[in-house]
């Protein structure tokens, strides 16, 4: 679907969706609990529905409710599995070494650009501890074996959601496991949010360290808090002069992509971010950078490796616009020359599709976004908010 907006300010209130990041570990959690879980989720995306799925075919029994998910956990795991994770990062980092701790002969299978997206080193470490990886077709990879409880060790520099996934695993298996981190750990917030959840399920994981005889342990009831990475747009949106209000967001969320809220007003001078912690933010900041005094990002390496290569479709987002934006290896350079309206290819990024819809509001000419159903991975009702809001637009099915 493609989609084509007149620029027109947006007004009125909204209330943040469920963070999708917390959802998927908080079903993991309540799916190995010893007890069942109600999960408050009020809206959910492909991502969670994802993981939601993989978790049924392991045992667990999920079910859907006025207010989110009831959660039976698993009363004995299948021995062999297909898991698919769609297009979902998370659901595939998080459930392969959980698949290795259980001793699951399990396939992956995969779409998008999800199988061409890295599982190195956590791939090595795996095979290591026990296990046996293989792509079985370009999009089917098979885990077979099982982890062994000890001492594991991950660069941090990849991709937090490994060091997540061995967490869960950790707690999984028999013996007391220790997760070294090799190197500097990006996106460190969302391994705190792992460790708050698992925290929740009384599985205590200070230092890394996880003594093998704990067990997850549901409270009964869990709430998904707010989602401010998909709360951002919005909260950009009001930064450029739209009078757009945002409810339901938690200030003392440990959710990295909190920092929004002082990176906007930043915006209002020339200035360098790190996007080593907040990689999901920088295709907005870098709209409101354009229209604003411009900006420098820097550790940008990992957003190569997102759902688009996320440093060329951010500088072809801003350019297709009528802004400036220019990359090196290891900067992203944002002018403050303003926008103008033009033809955005989301290249099936739901964050470029989202930013680009909020930088038509400040635009002079109208702006089309091509794949724009793309959002369905993250925020379903997205265009419906736009709308709310008053955001005008066609659209047009391919």
């Amino acid at each position: 679907m493609d989609i084509t907006i007149k620029p027109r300010r947006l007004q009125g209130e909204i209330t943040a969706i469920p963070s999708k990041s917390m959802a998927h570990r908080m079903l993991i959690c309540a799916a190995f609990s010893q007890v069942p879980t109600d999960m408050i989720c009020h809206e959910t995306n492909q991502d969670i529905e994802a993981t939601a799925g993989c978790l049924r075919a392991l045992g667990a029994e999920i079910l859907g409710t006025k207010n989110g998910y009831h959660l039976n956990p698993a009363q004995s795991i299948t021995k062999n599995a297909v898991l698919n994770c769609h297009e979902s990062g998370s659901t595939l980092r998080f459930l392969l070494p959980i698949a290795g701790a259980l001793g699951i002969d399990t396939i992956f299978k995969m779409e998008g650009r999800l199988p061409k997206r890295p599982l190195s080193p956590l791939w090595e470490e795996m095979e290591r501890m026990g296990c046996k990886l293989q792509f079985i077709s370009e999009n089917e990879l098979q885990c077979s074996g099982k982890l062994r409880p000890g001492e594991y060790y991950i660069d941090g520099n990849v991709s937090s959601q490994f060091i997540s996934g061995l967490l869960f695993a950790a707690a999984l298996m028999d013996g007391d496991s220790q997760i070294h981190i090799v190197g500097k750990l990006e996106s460190a917030p969302y391994v705190a949010m792992t460790q708050k959840v698992m925290e929740q399920f009384e599985i205590n994981t200070d230092g890394f360290v996880i003594k093998g005889e704990q067990k997850f342990h549901s409270p009964g009831i869990v709430t998904v808090e707010g989602d401010w990475s998909n709360a951002a747009f919005f909260l950009a949106a009001q930064a450029l002069g739209n009078a757009v209000h945002i409810n339901g967001l938690s200030f003392d969320s440990v959710q990295g992509d909190r920092a929004i809220a002082q990176l906007l007003p930043a915006l209002e001078h020339n200035i360098s971010i790190s996007a080593s912690n907040i990689p999901d933010l920088i295709p907005m900041l870098a709209v409101v950078a354009a229209v604003k005094h411009g900006a420098v990002f820097t550790d940008i390496q990992r957003l190569r490796l997102k759902e688009s290569d996320r440093v060329d479709s951010v500088v072809s987002m801003i350019n297709a616009l009528g802004g400036k934006a220019e990359q090196t290896e290891s900067t992203l350079a944002i002018h403050g020359t303003g926008l103008t309206g033009g033809t955005v290819d989301s290249q099936n990024d739901h964050r470029i599709a989202m930013s680009a819809a909020i930088a038509a509001t400040v635009c002079s000419n109208p702006v089309t976004i091509l794949g724009a159903d793309c959002v369905k991975k993250s925020y379903p009702s997205f265009w419906e908010e736009y709308k709310k809001l008053g955001g005008q637009y066609e659209q047009y099915l391919r």
